[in-house]
């Protein structure tokens, strides 16, 4: 019976598969970029999120460019488990929720304040 003697061959990635050393470098590398972040999958709240920090961005005559991140690996690099997530400065500020306009826009003036 030769089921039993075979080894399984070993993989270097985690048990979704996805994650690997390389991988997990880029994404280290991704979240020592500065700049807005939206981390999330592209759904309804993620685009919600990210259209609120875009206009709260323009309001406080800042770039209005986000970063969309839609990868999981990446988005397991900052440690959010639940999305949609907003970054600022490299730091996450949010997770979890869309915020409303005002509230992106006192959280993003307050990092700005504190760098």
């Amino acid at each position: 019976m030769g089921l039993f003697n075979k080894k399984k061959e070993e993989t270097k990635s985690c048990c979704c598969g996805s994650r690997t050393p390389e991988t997990m470098t880029q994404a280290e590398a991704a979240k020592l970029t500065g700049g807005v972040k939206v981390l999330g999958s592209g759904c309804a709240k993620c685009n919600a999120l990210e259209d609120a920090v875009r206009t709260a961005l323009t309001e406080l005559g800042m770039d209005p460019s986000i970063d969309h991140v839609t990868d999981f690996t990446q988005i397991a690099a900052y440690g959010v488990m639940t999305t949609p997530a907003l970054v600022v400065g490299g730091k996450v500020v949010s997770c979890g929720r869309a915020l409303k306009k005002d509230e992106a826009k006192a959280i993003i003036q307050k990092v700005r304040a504190n760098a």
